[in-house]
């Protein structure tokens, strides 16, 4: 059987539709319909019922989606071993958001280096909807972020909660700032800030990262929620200043992984993550937000 076939079939059962799985793989959606009409004749069955809501698995696609990962994971992981000098016994991708990439993540990554030595990082950027279907298909081993999607056989396992305040360039600048830069933290923090604030315009300025609002607003002014870690230097030099009674949103940070991996550099890498997102809560226990409130 192609591998193709088996990741197309993966990144359908991710989108939920032919036109998601496409517009992923980069191929047209004839391409995705003939690859999976042609999985479908050499097992002899279908996998997907189409409609006008998308394409949900049959019951022998759920049965075949354990022996798609399984392929998928099998290739990747050969062709990453296969490039893997002596000293390393296995590899490990992990992808998370660019905000959990400043300070988080890179104290996992010298965690693993000191208890895991051995273990080849392959380490990336990415955002929920990338993430979880890395994970589906294979591709990702753990991933980092604030809103996961529901996948079937991916667990998301609860580390830490990222504390964002709202932060301004100008200390007596009125808010509700024309500046205001809206960041898409995820869905949660949507539902949170438009609980807070329901009657602000967050159309003038959307951005998808944190780093390229910081940018906009040390250059040109405004305002923007970021998590309290980022800006802390920031405030400590006067460069930003929190907005006064401005309420704190905080988002819970997940680690996902598929359920059936149990490999021991798998679960190493699971308890790192874990420890030092027990770490983060002390932190934040602790920490009365002097400096940044």
């Amino acid at each position: 059987m192609d591998i193709e076939f088996a990741r197309t079939f993966l990144a359908v059962t991710a989108a939920g539709n032919f036109v998601g799985a496409a517009s992923k793989l980069h191929v047209t959606q004839s391409t995705v319909s003939a690859r999976i009409k042609t999985l479908e004749q050499q097992l002899g069955t279908p996998l997907f019922r189409r409609g006008r809501g998308g394409a949900e698995l049959t019951a022998s696609g759920r049965r075949f989606l354990r022996h798609a990962k399984v392929m998928v994971r099998t290739y990747e992981q050969a062709r990453h071993d296969v490039g893997l000098s002596n000293e390393f016994s296995a590899g490990l991708t992990l992808s998370g958001r660019i905000a959990l990439w400043d300070g988080f993540l890179p104290n996992w990554v010298n965690w693993m280096r000191q208890r895991a030595a051995d273990i080849s990082l392959r380490l990336e950027i990415g955002f929920e909807e990338g993430i979880m279907q890395g994970l589906v298909q294979g591709d990702i081993d753990i991933g980092v972020m604030y809103t996961p999607q529901s996948r079937p056989a991916i667990s998301a396992e609860y580390i830490f909660g990222e504390p964002l305040v709202l932060m301004t360039s100008a200390r007596d600048r009125h808010w509700q700032d024309a500046n205001y830069v809206h960041i898409d933290w995820g869905p949660e923090f949507l539902a949170q800030f438009s609980a807070r604030f329901p009657d602000v315009d967050t159309s003038a300025q959307r951005v998808n990262i944190g780093w390229l609002a910081m940018q906009l607003i040390c250059n040109h002014g405004g305002s923007a929620y970021f998590p309290i870690r980022l800006v802390r230097h920031l405030v400590q030099s006067q460069q930003l200043f929190p907005v006064e009674d401005s309420p704190l949103i905080t988002l819970p940070v997940y680690m996902a992984y598929p359920i059936d991996r149990q490999e021991p550099h798998i679960q190493t890498a699971i308890q790192g993550l874990r420890e030092l997102g027990q770490e983060e809560e002390r932190r934040q226990s602790l920490d009365n937000l002097s400096g940044v409130r």
